[in-house]
Parts: C-alpha cells; structure tokens; sequence
C-alpha cells in the first residue's frame, strides 16, 4: 500500500497530539538522536514537567480571549463548494492560487529562468537548512534565487533566504534562540491540543513591515516568494505568492502574511488551523488552513508537471532542494507502546515519502534540461534533543548545516543510494 503525504501528515498530528496528552511518558526522557519532532516523546514530559503560564506581558495583540470563548472555538459562517469556487482575497486577486493548478502556476512564475531554491518541512530541523544558507553565503557562492518555495518550517525559512544573505542573521537567530515555550503552551480550546499563542508573537516580532517592504521590491524585480499551506475545507494545497502581497504594503497585507506563515506550520490536530477571511459569491467567510505539508514534503510545481509522463519542461536554471531532516534508514529498537510504533512509523514514511519526491525532482530537471542540486542532514549527525525545538539541539545542527554550506561541496549532484541493506538474508 503506498502512504500519501496526506496520510502521513495525518499521522503526525496524531501522534503530536497523542504524546501531549498522554501522562505515561517519564519526565527525564530525551529524544533518540536522528528521532522526528513529530515522535520526540519528551514533547508531554517537558511540557508536564514545566507547564507553562499565561504570560500576560509581551502577547501578541489580539491573542486575548475572554472568559466565556475559553470552553471552545466558536461556529464557523457555513459556506458551499460553491462559494468557495469563487473565492478571494479581498482587494488581493493576485495574493493566492492552487497548488495544482498549472494554468495558474506558470501565470505566477518569475519571468525569466533562473535558480530555484526549494526548502522542505523538518519542523526544528529547519536549524539545518538556516546554518546551510549561512554558510553557503560565506563560502561566496550562494546565488541570487529567482524563485524560493518553503514548506512548513520551509516557509518559515523562505523569506529570510529570499532576501539574501543580509537577512542570515535573524535567520541564524530564528533557529537558534528559541525553545518549545516560545512556540507553544499545552492546552488547546477544542481545536488543538495545543495553544500556539506564543508563535503569533514570534511571528509579529519576526515579519515586519520592513521585512514586507524588502519583499515588494523584490518581488518587482521579477522574483517570486511562494509559501505553501492545505485548505482543509476544498482538501487542496495552496500557494500563497508573497511578494504580490507584499506590493500592497498595507496593514492588510501584513496581517495576511502574518496569518499565512502561522497556517503554514499549523501540525493539524497538535496546533491550532489558522483562518483566512476571503469572499465569495457575496459573502465573507473564513476558510481554514493547515500545514502545507499535508499535501507536499517540498513544492516545485503542480504534481501533472512532475509526473513521469508530463512533457512540460520547467523555466528554472538550477533546482537547489534543502531536505531539512535524515533521510537514509537507521536502526532503533521500537518499543510496543502506541506512541513509540505510530511515532516510528510516521518517520519512517516521511523519509521514504521525501526520497520518492526528490527523485521525481531529479526526474523532472533532467527532462528540463535543469541542473540538479540536493543537501540533507547526514547521517552522521547524533546530537540527543531533550523535546522539541531544544535550543541546544538545533545550535549544533545549525553548525553543521552551516559547515556543509560552507565547504567544497555542499550538495549532491544526483539523489543518493540509499540502498544500504544487509548484504547477507537473515536466517
């Protein structure tokens, strides 16, 4: 049976949601080296451990709920199929467009071929992808991207990678700064089991208008900034072009990517959907929105471009895939608990998932006449975490993506063999 991205991502939010509800899990567990964010049981330990407080100082505006909205999210405005066929942006037609929609996506793409930068989902281990960036901009060879894609944590990274290395900073800082309390607080309102106010902030203090106003001019340069989240209602990805949005340079344009960027890491299940007001038919109405990564690993173009019997040719010159997590298979002895068997399974299908994805990128650049380049965690790597987003842990991952930018040679020309299985059948 062959796993779809849906289904694992399904998965993931259960297994997230799983663990921080559990009260089994013993407080002084840390992560496997190598383990997912996704299966690190420390989640609910942690999280148990130092529960964390309302903090009152320093909320992002408008996070505030009164008493009476704590039980529970309040009804959704009903709208149709129908209504949501039609559906846009208000004074924003160009801000958005389905992912697999290839009449839209070329219309959307920058208008001369040059390098595209693909960024995946990998949750806290996007820590490697920033310090790979870092490093690949002082080793002086990292080129000016004509398009940037970034999928979950990738799109956290995407605006700060599209903007060059001047932005490398704040990036670094992004990655290795923060912890689990200043993503997420335990205690969901019915829609989550977890409360993601403290990423709202996170994410105020981190797009700002200044951010947006680099992002326009960019974008009337002829360059692209594609963000990527599902909408859970038409069950179909999204592509949101950021720099359209950004050329607005208001107050709405901001609050947008604001939302954007927060749906796009939304784990469905473990953080809260996030919503975007659009109109239809005459009617305003909220869709919902979750992690991109439902649909798509990493996004390059419609699935019937990538496929083996498409026979378009994409405009790009170069595909620079960072894959923000391992992708060979390694051994550890999984425990017969829930958590531990559906916390494995999810990594392991996402890995193999990933691989079949690059491989159909590679497939695809060859028959476009595209250069090919691909960078992932190695191997090698084995730093413990103690739950995610440890700071600790993603320093030293940041390291070491940020040596591998920085070295000879940071990507493989080809995806890599990975058919490292015992040689000798077990009897």
């Amino acid at each position: 049976m062959r796993v779809t991205g849906s289904e694992i991502r399904f998965a993931i939010g259960i297994a997230f949601a799983a663990l921080v509800a559990s009260s089994g899990l013993t407080s002084g567990s840390a992560a496997q080296p190598g383990i997912t964010t996704y299966e690190t049981a420390a989640l609910s330990a942690q999280a148990k451990k130092k529960p964390a407080k309302k903090r009152s100082k320093g909320k992002a505006a408008g996070t505030e709920q009164p008493a009476s909205a704590q039980d529970g999210p309040p009804p959704r405005t009903p709208f149709s199929a129908a209504d949501q066929a039609v559906a846009a942006i208000a004074n924003m037609p160009d801000a958005r467009f389905w992912a697999d929609s290839e009449t839209d996506y070329l219309r959307a793409l920058p208008p001369k071929p040059g390098p595209w930068l693909i960024l995946s989902t990998g949750g806290e281990d996007g820590a490697f992808g920033a310090g790979l960036l870092g490093g690949w901009a002082k080793a002086g060879t990292r080129p000016e991207f004509s398009l940037v894609t970034g999928v979950s944590t990738g799109a956290l990274i995407a605006p700060f990678a599209f903007l060059g290395s001047r932005f490398d900073d704040q990036l670094r800082d992004a990655y290795t700064t923060i912890s689990a309390i200043d993503i997420f607080e335990v205690g969901g309102k019915g829609e989550s089991f977890l409360d993601t106010w403290p990423l709202h902030g996170l994410i105020e203090k981190r797009v700002t208008p200044e951010l947006l106003k680099a992002i326009a001019a960019e974008h009337a340069r002829g360059r692209r900034l594609f963000i990527l989240t599902t909408n859970l209602d038409a069950g179909r990805p999204v592509v949101w072009d950021i720099g359209a949005i950004a050329t607005r340079g208001d107050k709405a344009a901001l609050d947008l990517v604001r939302k954007v960027m927060i749906a796009a890491i939304s784990i469905p299940g473990a953080f809260p959907p996030g919503f975007i007001e659009v109109e239809g038919n005459g009617r305003k109405f909220q869709e919902m929105h979750v992690d991109g990564g439902l649909a798509d690993q990493f996004y390059i173009a419609p699935d019937s471009m990538l496929v083996s019997t498409a026979t378009s040719k994409l405009p790009a010159t170069d595909f620079y895939i960072i894959a923000n997590m391992k992708l060979n298979s390694d051994f550890a002895m999984t425990e017969r608990t829930t958590l531990s068997i559906l916390g494995r399974t999810v990594s392991t299908a996402i890995k193999f998932v990933t691989r079949n994805a690059i491989d159909r990128a590679y497939a695809t650049a060859k028959r476009s006449g595209i250069g090919f380049y691909v960078a992932y965690i190695d191997p090698s790597f084995s730093a413990p975490a103690r739950g995610p987003f440890d700071p600790d842990y993603m320093k030293a991952l940041y390291e070491v993506g940020f040596a591998k930018g920085a070295g000879p040679a940071p990507f493989l020309r080809e995806p890599a063999d990975f058919s490292n299985q015992p040689k000798k059948v077990a009897r």
